[in-house]
């Protein structure tokens, strides 16, 4: 596989999107916190009513054209620490005296709108990798003498979300043909049902009822809910399991059999056709076939404490937990619950995933990872447990607000006997702020702090000692 050609392709906030220029959704976030004009909310980001499988026109229409280099985030659905330099991460240095760096045409990243249909991404990915696919086989043998016997395919590395387009272009629009491996991290297969937090108004939660920033939340999660329901991809990251408890009795349901109050029933008929679309699409291609034309590996969490389901209680109410029956809490990467970002489809265990204790935001860069991906990309085995023991868990709020106290957690097993310090960095501007604040024992087999920050984007960093090992996020805070 060394002389394959290598795509990227993020996950959803993972492309910058622009309009002449200028970051669009940092512009937006600013005013879903209430800090512009909340109108601006959803002028610059918005997508029209109707628009479907396909791109928006006109006003509606963005740049997407750059990898996001820095922390950001969509609070109450997805953090991303950025992708800085991903061919490192797949074990391409660069160094002197070290490894060499890919051939220039050997390695293609594929920025996209990540508000659009899955399905209409996919058909980019395709037309982008066609070409590139093509002209690197014209230069490869010269670059790589085993490309002269083996002609070059594709090696798809997926944050996230990039995992579904990169299914769907599989299966539903002929790309396995051409693909050696597809290596995905963190891809929520089965769904998120971080998803129906946010389409149904639940994106954040207020972290103190008498906190003068109660009634701010409530309009965050308005505008949020009204954002995201025109985003055809959110909803095809709403949950495939049975996620949902309510009804007549204590028995876990699909989303198609239970009412969820204010979640469009066309949103989640829509996520389950694009589901049954892949799915039904691998068997027809599958038949006959002892084992598909590429490998899969998935990296998939299990650490942290991850919104597994929502409880719909008897007054419409709605309640989202971390856990789908009496066994205790069930672990994922703080975003997609592990079971989901398991490949079932082709994987026999779960134990045949590669398991990490990163949290989903900073998985692709990763440096627990970065040697397992170039293993990959060589054809080399890759060490089947990440992290093993020594993970612990996080929990922390997406949305904070200034000068209000919110509560850091470390959480697992692994937390005991260990000390534990977070700290708080801004994303620009200079390092403000007090130091490292120490982690207590909280009696619940946990350890937690209390830390304040003004207002901006923030990245939390939070490290435990015997051995070693960090876990970040990406925090937002509001001015109330």
């Amino acid at each position: 596989m060394d002389h394959d050609l290598v795509v990227f392709v993020p996950g959803i906030l993972g492309t910058r999107l622009t309009r002449d220029g200028e970051d669009v959704w940092n512009q937006s976030k600013q005013a879903l916190l209430g800090l512009r004009r909340p109108g601006r909310a959803v002028e610059g980001l918005m997508l029209p009513p109707g628009v479907g499988d396909e791109a928006p026109e006109g006003p509606w229409a963005l740049d997407a054209d750059q990898l996001l280099k820095g922390p950001e985030a969509l609070p109450g659905l997805v953090s991303s620490m950025g992708y800085p330099d991903v061919r490192a991460a797949l074990g391409w240095s660069g160094a002197e005296g070290r490894e060499q760096g890919p051939h220039p045409k050997q390695y293609l990243v594929f920025p996209y709108d990540w508000r659009l249909s899955n399905r209409f991404t996919a058909r980019q990915l395709r037309e982008r990798v066609d070409s590139a696919l093509a002209e690197w086989r014209e230069l490869a043998p010269g670059v790589h003498p085993q490309a002269r016997d083996d002609p070059p395919k594709l090696i798809l590395v997926c944050h996230s979300m990039g995992g579904l387009v990169a299914r769907y272009y599989l299966e539903c629009l002929g790309g396995r043909e051409h693909t050696r491996a597809l290596v995905t991290l963190g891809t929520p297969f089965r769904g998120a049902a971080k998803a129906v937090r946010v389409l149904t108004g639940h994106a954040v939660e207020p972290q103190n009822a008498a906190a003068r920033a109660f009634e701010r939340v409530l309009s965050v999660n308005e505008r949020l809910a009204l954002l995201a329901r025109s985003f055809p991809s959110v909803a095809q990251l709403l949950p495939q399991y049975k996620a949902v408890f309510g009804g007549d009795g204590d028995e876990r349901r699909l989303l198609t059999r239970v009412a969820v109050p204010d979640l469009p029933t066309a949103l989640v008929e829509e996520a389950f056709a694009f589901h049954r679309d892949i799915d039904e699409a691998w068997e027809r291609n599958q038949a006959g076939l002892a084992a598909p034309p590429y490998r899969v590996h998935c990296f998939a969490g299990r650490a942290h404490p991850t919104v597994h389901g929502v409880v719909v209680g008897a007054d419409g109410g709605l309640e989202f937990v971390t856990r789908l029956d009496n066994d205790g809490e069930w672990g994922g990467d703080g975003t997609v619950p592990g079971g989901s970002a398991v490949a079932s489809w082709v994987l026999e265990r779960e134990d045949d995933a590669l398991w990490s204790g990163e949290r989903h935001s900073g998985m692709a860069g990763a440096e627990s990872l970065r040697h397992q991906l170039g293993a990959i990309r060589r054809s080399r085995p890759a060490r089947r447990m990440l992290d093993g023991d020594t993970a612990f868990g996080i929990e922390v709020p997406e949305l904070a607000w200034a000068g209000v106290a919110f509560t850091v957690r470390a959480t697992g097993p692994a937390v005991t006997g260990r000390a534990l310090r977070a700290r708080l960095s801004p994303v620009s501007g200079p390092l403000t702020g007090a130091g490292p604040v120490v982690l207590l024992p909280d009696g619940a087999g946990g350890a937690g702090a209390e830390m304040t920050a003004s207002e901006g984007t923030w990245v939390l960093r939070v490290e435990a000692d015997r051995p070693s090992m960090v876990c970040h996020e990406v925090i937002t805070v509001g001015e109330p």
